[in-house]
């Protein structure tokens, strides 16, 4: 955890042994984190099926700008139909937008859809739907019981390929996957 204990910005590593299936070799974001509880976005789901092209003629809204087909992931259990964009944070305030530390920040408009479907959105970002959230206490206590590492968030965790992910986390924190026990001890 950071130094006053707000993992916002940071990455969370799940176990081997994470008890919850929605969450086995996941990797994510903490957006927010108080001690009103926690909300974060998985990483390292991607949605089958469903392409940001797919989601866009959905919503109706018409890409008239030439754009790569940005990820789709799912972002958590939590409201699957509800849609987070992840950007690099742009240091000004827009409505809708909260800036989560890391130099990202994590926008839930329509408005940040069609400036990215007309050519003026973030020149990198990734859209997850659901979010993972946790009550009062409850992260920090699935911390503590051994469910979640916690590290540095790179952004190209977000934007670049998810495959490894949860083995690149591990590793930029110097542990071996293999070597990885999933239980606790007590000395």
């Amino acid at each position: 955890m950071s130094d006053d204990g707000n993992l916002s910005g940071k990455i969370l590593i799940a176990m081997p042994d994470m008890g919850d299936p929605r969450f086995a070799h996941s990797v994510v974001l903490v957006c927010a984190h108080s001690a009103e509880g926690a909300m974060g976005i998985v990483l390292n789901q991607r949605m089958q099926g469903m392409t940001f092209n797919k989601l866009l003629e959905m919503l109706g809204i018409e890409a008239t700008a030439a754009m790569p087909d940005l990820p789709v992931r799912v972002g958590g259990p939590v409201e699957p139909v509800r849609g987070f964009l992840l950007h690099p944070g742009t240091g000004v305030q827009h409505e809708g937008t909260m800036d989560i530390g890391s130099g990202l920040a994590m926008s839930t408009t329509r408005d940040m859809l069609v400036d990215l479907a007309e050519g003026r959105g973030p020149d990198r970002a990734m859209l997850a739907l659901g979010y993972a959230g946790w009550g009062p206490g409850q992260l920090d206590a699935e911390i503590r019981a051994n469910g979640w590492l916690t590290g540095e968030m790179d952004p190209d965790y977000a934007f670049g390929d998810v495959s490894d992910i949860w083995v690149r986390a591990l590793n930029a924190l110097g542990v071996d996957p293999l070597l990885l026990s999933g239980a606790a001890g007590r000395a």
